[in-house]
């Protein structure tokens, strides 16, 4: 693989074969060489898709999903070789990892620091719904609403 990245245009380098860097950019031309990208399906398949390096603000707030059957331990056997493609990146020329990781750290403590006060506020909500639970005045509110008539759906 070293030795692509030198590989170039010599007249005009501008116009030569772009050997991207980044672990981002890395991916996307993976998946770009996995599409017939000059049709015109997969051309708007591939201006839908979208890669990042770390998680940028407007994503690092949204809940992240864990997909079983893309797992290192569910796919590959035990004793195979497998790479991290940050660290392969920054061996080829990518100069951005330190600060990606910087930044991935400053995410985690802020999140770790929203998590813990979201838990708190469940669990004092937990405790108000039990109190109003017992209450007398809460259960003949409660009593009213149950014998009126729910709205119906529209459809």
């Amino acid at each position: 693989y070293m030795s692509s990245p030198r590989k170039k245009m010599n007249p005009t380098p501008a116009k030569g074969p772009y050997h991207f860097r980044a672990p981002s950019r890395l991916i996307w031309r993976t998946i770009r060489s996995m599409m017939q990208h000059k049709i015109a399906r997969c051309e708007a398949a591939m201006e839908r898709l979208k890669v990042f390096d770390g998680i940028p603000s407007p994503y690092d707030k949204k809940k992240r999903m864990v997909v079983p059957d893309a797992l290192r331990i569910t796919r590959l056997r035990p004793g195979r070789r497998f790479t991290n493609l940050g660290r392969m990146c920054s061996e080829v020329g990518w100069k951005h990892r330190d600060t990606i990781k910087m930044l991935e750290e400053k995410r985690k403590t802020k999140s770790e620091a929203y998590w813990a006060k979201k838990k708190e506020l469940i669990q004092m909500r937990r405790k108000a719904e039990k109190q109003a639970a017992g209450d007398a005045k809460v259960k003949k509110v409660q009593k009213i609403l149950d014998t009126l008539e729910k709205p119906k759906p529209i459809f």
